[in-house]
């Protein structure tokens, strides 16, 4: 008894190696027996996904940079125009990449013109930004939606391989069924993966140039306000 123990005991590392490569061969052999339209929907979605990366990585900090405002900046802005140094308050606005500076910096352009122009000139450069700030937002929810559509257009085409096979065979086995019934798990996986990482991106996209609107609105609003008040 104590000699079968310790044989078990010896050859416990070369069993645990066993496992661990049968665990891999079977990880590959799943995704190989997905058959060819598994492997093309796979990797559609697959590109889906770093397309999703790619634009929520490149907006993320876009609209970083775009919330990133100076708490000093409209005090500077607002001290230049009440001593009519317009030149230096234009120049503030010139050296700060963000969509606040380009509205103020169209506002005093227009400085001299009647508010309703100046209001409008703002408006319409507003407008701009927000077209820039959404760039590509439109892409994103486009994978949302998509990548879980192609991962259920692998479910139905493996199902239908997986009773294809059971008509075929004269002896249905569970190795008979195997590649459509992976097909149509691992395809429905994956597509649901990337939908669910581009719906969440997408909101929380949606939720910061919504923050940078309002700041975008609460600006204009205070920038405007600043032209009415009487010249000291």
């Amino acid at each position: 008894m104590l000699s079968v123990l310790l044989f078990q005991v010896s050859n416990l590392p070369q069993v645990q190696t066993a496992v661990e490569s049968t665990g891999t061969q079977n990880l590959w052999s799943v995704l190989l027996q997905t058959g060819y339209l598994g492997i093309a929907n796979i990797f559609i979605n697959l590109v889906l996904s770093v397309i999703a990366i790619y634009i929520f990585v490149d907006r993320y900090r876009s609209l970083k940079r775009a919330s990133n405002v100076d708490e000093n900046f409209m005090n500077n802005i607002r001290n230049s125009v009440q001593n009519g140094n317009i030149d230096a308050a234009k120049n503030l606005c010139a050296h700060t990449d963000t969509p606040i500076a380009r509205l103020i910096e169209k506002g005093l352009q227009r400085i001299g013109k009647p508010l309703r122009d100046i209001d409008a000139a703002i408006e319409n450069t507003g407008n701009l930004e927000l077209f820039r700030m959404e760039k590509n937002l439109s892409i994103l929810a486009s994978v949302a939606g998509a990548a879980p559509m192609i991962g259920f257009f692998g479910t139905v085409t493996g199902m239908i391989q997986a009773f294809y096979n059971m008509a075929s065979q004269q002896n249905v086995t569970p190795s008979v069924l195997a590649g459509g019934i992976y097909q149509a798990l691992i395809t429905t996986a994956v597509g649901l993966a990337v939908g669910i990482f581009a719906y969440i991106a997408y909101n929380l996209l949606v939720s910061n140039v919504e923050k940078v609107v309002y700041s975008m609105e609460r600006t204009t609003v205070e920038f405007m306000d600043l032209l009415q008040e009487p010249a000291k």
